[in-house]
């Protein structure tokens, strides 16, 4: 019986010993971040940052950082709409900032009553920071759409009429039809105007994963031309998700994390990601 004990213990030892030599990866970090997010534990953080230590790499790091303050810690703050005042919001330069507003799947080519929620909430933060730029995304959308009508052109509409914001304030991206495609195509629009700064303005329970994808570019624009647009801050239409996304957010946000790190489909691809 020890002869037995004393070789289960060695293959314990071996094992070990065979997953610490493993090579740490990037996509071994996204599968330790998504982990840590769905069955925590207490050494969730002291791995996440040994695998950071391992890779040496500024990206993973941006990534892992990002990930522990939006989705690991509960008390991550949510600015909303018609209870937080958006004149909190730590803007230093309002010349160079922009409201990225993201889109929200259309209805019958028309606009759902939560992307006018997002879009009211970004205009009242437009109203607290008159000089800064908003930044719509979103492309033809919905089932029932034979106008191709785009969420970002409905939105500049909206914005306009509705809301009253002057137009020269307004830019838009009418291609992306998901929350990556989102992310990588404003990215253009923001550095092509030299924004600095931005604040993501989406529903609150799309806000996590919309964040940790845009500061994967941030990191991404940092390390190929030395400038970003950093992620000042959000501003939230709190509302509860109608469909299953809010369910499997965390997995999509590795998911789509992963293309837009160059780990599976690049993220102008796509990837079957439910309506929010």
């Amino acid at each position: 019986m020890k002869r037995i004990l004393a070789a289960a213990f060695a293959l314990t030892l071996l094992i070990g010993a065979c997953r610490a030599a493993e090579p740490v990866t990037l996509g071994g970090l996204l599968s330790n971040l998504l982990e840590a997010y769905e069955s925590p534990s207490a050494d969730d953080v002291g791995r996440i940052d040994a695998d950071v230590s391992a890779l040496d790499d500024d990206i993973a790091r941006a990534v892992a950082e990002h990930w522990k303050r939006v989705y690991l810690d509960g008390s991550y703050p949510l600015l909303l709409f018609g209870k937080d005042d958006p004149a909190e919001l730590e803007i230093s330069d309002p010349s160079a900032h922009a409201f990225v507003i993201l889109g929200y799947e259309l209805q019958n080519g028309e606009m759902a009553d939560e992307l006018k929620g997002r879009c009211d909430a970004a205009a009242a933060a437009a109203a607290a920071f008159p000089e800064a730029i908003l930044v719509c995304s979103g492309g033809a959308t919905g089932k029932n759409n034979p106008d191709r009508h785009t969420e970002a052109g409905l939105m500049r509409d909206y914005l306009i009429h509705t809301c009253g914001i002057d137009p020269a304030r307004i830019f838009i991206d009418e291609r992306a039809m998901n929350t990556a495609q989102n992310a990588v195509n404003t990215f253009g629009i923001l550095q092509r105007l030299e924004i600095k700064t931005m604040t993501l303005v989406t529903s609150s329970y799309h806000q996590r994963r919309a964040q940790v994808l845009y500061n994967a570019l941030a990191a991404q624009y940092r390390r190929e031309n030395g400038c970003s647009a950093e992620i000042v801050g959000n501003f939230c239409y709190d509302i509860k998700p109608s469909g299953p996304s809010a369910a499997m957010d965390a997995r999509l946000a590795i998911q789509q994390l992963a293309g837009i790190l160059g780990l599976s489909a690049p993220a102008s691809a796509g990837y079957g990601e439910p309506s929010p």
